[in-house]
């Protein structure tokens, strides 16, 4: 995801609506921790498209395969995880590409 993605840009109504849920269900996925919305000068929250995504997705499993919301912090968990290790292994293997270009192999 690129910057954009991350810059916090919804009010909780507008993301609520964007994602099919009502406005007191967002703030209680913040106060069990599945998602962290920016807070404004003004303490209001403010969801990015990224926040969006992972809202999405949480409201997919819970809707289509039924987990439940202590299973769907730990999928969320794994996930951020799984794609920071791909980002790291993606890494490695950048410099070690770059490694064998200096030896010339």
């Amino acid at each position: 995801m690129n910057s954009e993605d991350n810059e916090p840009r919804y009010g909780i109504s507008i993301a609520a609506k964007m994602i099919g849920v009502r406005t007191h269900t967002l703030r209680y996925y913040e106060r069990i921790g599945i998602i962290e919305p920016h807070r404004s000068r003004g303490n209001i929250r403010l969801y990015s498209s990224s926040d969006i995504a992972i809202l999405r997705r949480a409201k997919t499993l819970m809707d289509d395969l039924g987990v439940n919301l202590a299973g769907i912090e730990v999928i969320l968990r794994m996930l951020e995880q799984m794609s920071e290790l791909q980002s790291r292994l993606e890494d490695a293997e950048a410099e070690l590409r770059s490694f064998r270009e200096v030896d010339g192999t």
